[in-house]
């Protein structure tokens, strides 16, 4: 795997702080060059570019974390594309300051990072609902579905990204912890699944839906600033 390639892997790991998907997989990502010295740099285009600053500069902020972490880049450039507080979060990124260093006065770093715990909660809560719904299906009753451990989760996507949560929340992942949890980390009750599976199914619907809306929209733009460049061709 080359340098490029790994810089892509890395940045999978940064997802979108409202739909709880990988900037990669939604088309954030519209450059990505690294030069044979080892410098890289990143162009981030968000859906519109009215999108909101603070979820702006959480993505372009663990862009730039997550590529550090490898040992062969050198410099990281990571810039977003069009966004009308562009100018100011690249700026404090590329001098590694948080949040207020972007915009002076405005929220704090503690709020921001409140604000990313509320979102991944609820990204938790989408992607289990999903893996109980499953095994419900599969003939499993409430009380087998609550009496699973994490070591009995399947070893596939959703079910890492929920443990990649756990983590994040410090919320308790040994082999022996229960595999569902409420937000708070409890252990989920049989004889609260289905009403705790009816509100999870609201929060997964808004992420669903949210996550359509950005494709589109980013799509859409996309192809306009084709359409553009054909035009002053």
């Amino acid at each position: 795997m080359n340098v490029r390639a790994r810089v892509l892997e890395a940045l999978s790991e940064v997802h979108d702080p409202e739909l709880d998907e990988p900037i990669t997989s939604l088309g954030f990502v519209t450059s990505c060059k690294v030069s044979r010295g080892g410098d890289v740099a990143i162009l981030l285009r968000l859906p519109t570019p009215q999108c909101a600053p603070n979820f702006a500069y959480l993505m372009a902020a663990d862009a730039r974390n997550v590529v550090r972490r490898l040992p062969e880049v050198g410099r990281i450039d990571v810039r977003l594309e069009d966004h009308y507080t562009g100018e100011e979060i690249n700026a404090a990124i590329a001098r590694g300051e948080g949040f207020t260093g972007a915009f002076p006065g405005e929220t704090d770093d503690d709020q921001l990072g409140a604000l990313r715990e509320l979102f991944q909660r609820k990204a938790l809560v989408a992607r289990q609902a999903r893996l109980c719904e499953a095994l419900l299906a599969d003939g499993l009753t409430p009380e087998q579905v609550t009496a699973r451990r994490v070591a009995d989760l399947p070893d596939d996507s959703g079910a890492r990204r929920c443990l990649e949560l756990r983590d994040q929340l410090g919320i308790g992942r040994e082999p022996d912890a229960p595999a569902f949890v409420a937000p708070n980390g409890e252990p989920l009750a049989a004889d609260e699944l289905t009403l705790w599976l009816q509100k999870a199914r609201l929060v997964r619907t808004s992420l669903d839906v949210n996550g359509s809306i950005c494709r589109s929209l980013l799509e859409i733009r996309s192809r306009r600033g084709a359409e553009l460049e054909e035009v002053g061709a």
